[in-house]
């Protein structure tokens, strides 16, 4: 007597974890737009934190968001206040010579 193998149990795939695609997203927006990056991550990490599940993703997309824009605002600041100076810096030359064209070590001034 020969006896036939069992067939095989399907299993049902995973269900999907709420707002995980959404908190890729949101993580990959972190780095390009992170204003955006920041709002998706939120709104997956709602998303999951409802249906009791924990999303790594958009956890990380709202850390990276928060870095990056206080690096873009630090490096804005800096670029800012460099700016100022050199505007400063080139008022003071023209304020001593007066008006006219000056040359000085190769940097051409055009005061009035």
């Amino acid at each position: 007597m020969t006896t036939s193998a069992p067939a095989p149990v399907q299993t049902a795939p995973a269900a999907p974890v709420p707002g995980k695609t959404l908190g890729i997203v949101g993580l990959v927006l972190a780095f390009l737009a992170p204003l955006v990056g920041l709002v998706l991550s939120i709104v997956a990490k709602s998303q999951s934190k409802k249906a009791g599940v924990k999303n790594t993703p958009a956890t990380a997309g709202i850390w990276v968001s928060i870095v990056v824009m206080v690096l873009t605002l630090v490096i804005v600041g800096i670029t800012v206040a460099m700016s100022m100076s050199a505007v400063n810096a080139a008022l003071e030359v023209c304020n001593q010579l007066g008006e006219g064209i000056y040359e000085i070590d190769g940097v051409t001034y055009t005061c009035g």
